[in-house]
Parts: C-alpha cells; sequence; structure tokens
C-alpha cells in the first residue's frame, strides 16, 4: 500500500510547483540530454557457477562486501529463478524466450557443435541499440561462433571483448580442442588477442568494462552486459586473493573463495568506474549468477537442494540483485516469481525501446514489481522440458506429460519436477557438518516430486503422493507447454571446427 504514497506526493509536489520541466533539470548531471532523463545506463553483470550459499548477504563463508552493499542499496531479488546451466540461461536473458522455444532444451552449446542461439529474433542487445543505446559487452559469450552472423558484434553489440566457448584458462585464455591441444579464445569485434597471456580474466574483464565507461559518450544511454569468468572452473586465481582463506581445509573452495572474492573487487572497480564517469545517478546495475554453484568445484548452494545441471533449487534459485541510483527502492528484499527470460521486456522497457520483430516472449515486464514492489505479473514459469534426456521409470499416465521425461514448472508455490533432476543431495560447505538427508535417497524408477517451494524451499518434503490433483494439474501445465515447444536443435561435433585449420584460434568454421 505505501508504495503509491510517494505517487502521490510527487503529483501533488508538480501541482503545486506548477512547472514539471524545472524539477527534472535540477541535476546538472542530467543535463546532457533531456531525451535521456528517463533511459537510464543499463548494466548487466552475470557471475558463472556462483552458488546459493556464496555470497555475503545469504551468509556466507566467503565475505563479498561491494556485492553486500550494492544488494543492500538495492533490491534483493530472493524468488528469482535462472537455469541450471550456462547456455540455457544466456539464451533465455539475450532472447527472452524459454529454450524450448529456440531448440536450446539439451545441455550446453559445445565447442565443437554448429550450435548457437537462433537469428530469428532479436537479442536484447539488438534492441537497446535500436533504443539509441551504446552497445556493449565482455566476457563470456557461449551462445555460439560456428558462422560469422552468430557472433555478438552481429547480434547488436557494437563492441565485444571476451571468450567464445563456455570454459578456458584464467590466464592463458585457450581452451582445449578434443585431441588435447589448446587454443587461445580471447578476441574483440576487430580480431584475436594474443597480447594478454597470464593476465587473470576478472581483472582484464574489468579492466576493459571499466575502459568502456570511461570512454563512454554520455549524450547517449550506455548498455554493457559484463559477463565475468568467474566463478566457473579451472579453480585458478592469483595467490593474494586465496590466502585471505586460507583457514578453509577443502583446497576447491579455498580457490574458489578466492575467486569470488577477485570478482567481488572487479565489481567494486567497475561500480567506482559508473560514479567517477557520473553515471551512476542515471543507472541500473542487475547482477545475476548464471546457474547454481557447482558442488564439485567448490561452489556452495546450502541450504539449498542440489546444484549445476538440476532442477532441484540448488541449480536454479539464483543470486540475484537490482542496484544504482536510478532505483528507486532500496534495501527491500524482493520475494515475488522472477525468471530470467524477464530482463528482455524489464530493461527493453526502461530503455524505451520497442519489442515488435520478437517471436512470442516467455518473460513478463517486471520493472514495477522490482522498483515498487508491485505483485509479479508472473505465475508460472517453466524451468525445462528435456525430451533428449535419458527417461526415468514407467510414465505416471497416458493421457498428460509423460513423467518419465526431465523436466520441472512451477505454479504459484507449487513446483513439480519429472524425469531424471540431477543429484538431490543437500551439501553443507567443506568444512562444517557433513550433509544432512542422505536418508532421502529414492528408488531409481522414481519419476515425479513436487513441493510447496513457499513453505518448503529446501525440498524436503514431497508431495506428490499426497496431492494427486495437484501433480495432474500441474502436469497438465508441462503437457501444454509441450505442444508448442520446437524440436531440440543438437548437432553432432564437426571436426572442420578444430582450430589448428583457423589460424590457432577459436572462431567461425563454417
Amino acid at each position: 500500500m505505501k508504495s503509491w504514497l510517494p505517487l502521490l506526493f510527487a503529483v501533488w509536489l508538480s501541482a503545486v510547483s506548477g512547472n514539471n520541466d524545472h524539477r527534472a533539470n535540477n541535476h546538472h548531471h542530467h543535463h546532457n540530454n533531456n531525451n535521456n532523463n528517463n533511459r537510464p545506463n543499463i548494466i548487466f553483470v552475470l557471475a558463472d557457477d556462483y552458488g546459493y550459499n556464496d555470497i555475503g548477504y545469504h551468509g556466507s563463508q566467503i565475505a563479498t562486501p561491494n556485492l553486500d552493499k550494492l544488494a543492500s542499496d538495492g533490491v534483493k531479488l530472493e524468488n528469482y529463478y535462472v537455469q541450471p546451466i550456462c547456455t540455457p540461461t544466456r539464451s533465455q536473458l539475450m532472447s527472452g524466450r524459454y529454450q524450448i522455444h529456440t531448440g536450446l532444451q539439451h545441455s550446453i552449446i559445445h565447442p565443437e557443435q554448429p550450435n548457437g542461439l537462433p537469428l530469428d529474433s532479436p537479442t536484447m542487445a539488438d534492441k537497446m541499440k535500436e533504443a539509441g543505446y551504446a552497445t556493449h559487452m565482455v566476457g563470456k559469450w557461449h551462445l555460439g561462433f560456428f558462422k560469422d552472423e552468430y557472433l555478438p558484434w552481429n547480434r547488436g553489440f557494437s563492441t565485444f571483448y571476451g571468450y567464445l566457448n563456455g570454459a578456458e584458462d584464467y590466464f592463458s585464455h585457450k581452451k582445449a580442442f578434443s585431441d588435447g591441444k589448446e587454443y587461445l579464445d580471447l578476441r574483440d569485434h576487430k580480431g584475436p588477442i594474443h597480447s594478454e597471456d597470464g593476465h587473470y580474466s576478472t581483472h582484464l574483464f574489468t579492466e576493459k568494462a571499466t575502459d568502456v565507461v570511461r570512454a563512454h559518450d554520455a549524450s547517449k544511454p550506455l548498455f554493457l552486459y559484463l559477463a565475468y569468468q568467474s566463478v566457473h572452473s579451472p579453480m585458478q586465481v592469483p595467490g593474494e586473493y586465496k590466502r585471505k582463506y586460507d583457514h578453509i581445509q577443502d583446497w576447491k573452495r579455498r580457490f574458489y573463495a578466492g575467486m569470488v572474492d577477485a570478482m567481488d573487487e572487479g565489481v567494486g572497480n567497475l561500480t567506482k568506474a559508473l560514479k567517477d564517469k557520473g553515471l551512476w545517478d542515471n543507472t541500473v546495475l542487475v547482477f545475476s549468477t548464471d546457474n547454481g554453484g557447482a558442488v564439485g568445484d567448490g561452489g556452495n548452494n546450502f541450504p539449498l537442494r542440489g546444484g549445476k545441471g538440476s532442477l532441484w533449487e540448488g541449480g536454479m534459485r539464483g543470486v540475484g540483485f537490482v542496484s544504482g541510483g536510478k532505483l528507486s527502492a532500496s534495501g527491500s528484499v524482493n520475494r515475488e516469481l522472477i525468471h530470467v527470460t524477464d530482463w528482455f521486456p524489464t530493461l527493453v522497457g526502461l530503455a524505451q525501446g520497442a519489442l515488435n520483430g520478437t517471436k512470442p516472449l516467455d518473460g513478463v515486464d517486471q520493472w514495477d514489481t522490482i522498483n515498487r514492489g508491485t505483485p509479479s505479473k508472473r505465475t508460472v514459469l517453466l524451468h525445462n522440458i528435456d525430451p533428449l534426456n535419458h527417461k526415468v521409470g514407467a510414465p505416471l499416465y497416458h493421457d498428460t506429460f509423460d513423467t518419465r521425461v526431465k523436466a520441472a514448472v512451477r505454479v504459484g508455490d507449487m513446483k513439480l519436477i519429472t524425469g531424471a533432476p540431477g543429484s538431490g543431495e543437500w551439501v553443507r560447505p567443506p568444512g562444517r557438518k557433513r550433509a544432512s538427508g542422505s536418508g532421502h535417497h529414492t528408488s531409481n524408477d522414481k519419476n515425479v516430486w513436487l513441493f510447496n517451494i513457499t513453505a518448503d524451499p529446501t525440498e524436503h518434503h514431497d508431495l506428490s503422493d499426497h496431492m494427486p490433483g495437484t501433480v495432474r494439474t500441474l502436469l497438465g501445465h508441462l503437457q501444454r507447454f509441450n505442444q508448442h515447444a520446437v524440436t531440440p536443435h543438437y548437432p553432432p561435433e564437426d571436426k572442420r571446427s578444430n582450430p589448428a585449420l583457423h589460424g590457432g584460434v577459436w572462431g567461425p568454421w563454417q
């Protein structure tokens, strides 16, 4: 109820002053271009494999002072969902569309695979550019590069600096081909970069992002997408970051904590650059992970169940917050249902861009929800349907969705999982007491789970046997989604992709 009071006050104030213009222009840094007053700079920072229990404000053993401060100055998203793995989240962020509508339902785009985010729909960057934004990307692409037209600078970004694959060495910026030979995967929109061997990627990408900010012509609004390599495996970090965590016995967790520390410092440096440039007051900064932490590579999602690659909450309930001077709300925790597809209409809407030319979006505009706390327009969320994953057990019913298929859907408070959801352990961070709930192992042919996520976010209480009607209702939702799903596109690997044939650098080969 309180959220409309400031609005009423503002309306009253403008009536009393009788002069809207004077109110809009009393901030000198807005003078560059009055047209931009309502069009914020939009900065999207995407971490890689960043776990639910790996940020300070979730009670982590890892300190993240910069992220914590940004989040507490802004809005923490505590009912926010991404996808369980890399390519799917990135594809949904850039397209605003579910994987079942882009053919990317299964796994990721592998280095040698001729695959990419379909060209039949504009990306978020296309829409930002069309709206008059300067568009820049730094970091990990992972949305396909087998042909030129799939490259980021042909998909709406005016500049790019980063890598095209899903993972690589943080120092050498190299990725191995299937024969074991390593090849460079670092380039900008002009060509390969050979001069950064030994430059830790978190530092390198932060520097490139701050360069973009410093060079920005403020007569245009800025859209910057910074997709860190951090904190994906391999476990690599300069020693000074790791030393703070010498007390952590588990070596992977110790490295991982240092990697988080370096990323937190990077986000702090980027924020400082925005403030130094005078852009912060008119900026919206979104921070998100692309999926849950990889439990085998130092990440942790406790008390959530499971991790990266799984349909349990630990794989998909994302670390996310919105900050920046353009945000009215501050210091709030948002528990409304928000999904990574929602950023497309939300941010393009903030940019006053048009949504024409896109195929039907699965995202909804959540700006009022984030900025003013109004209820989310989203009540249903398709997590995924993956018909290529191995099938489990027998179908529960023959007249609705096939429960052997790996899938999950959320309707209101309730979540249904079918098929093979992935490891469902509750893993405490190393050095704490061992995982709880080891008695929860189920039979190998079980293929249906139902949870009330609002009451039971840690997924300890499977309700599927007690609520058969709800199971059927949610299966009906999956069935309807499945009726308009496209066939998964998951082509075989193509040996012509070998970088040895292309100057020793990863890049287009068709």
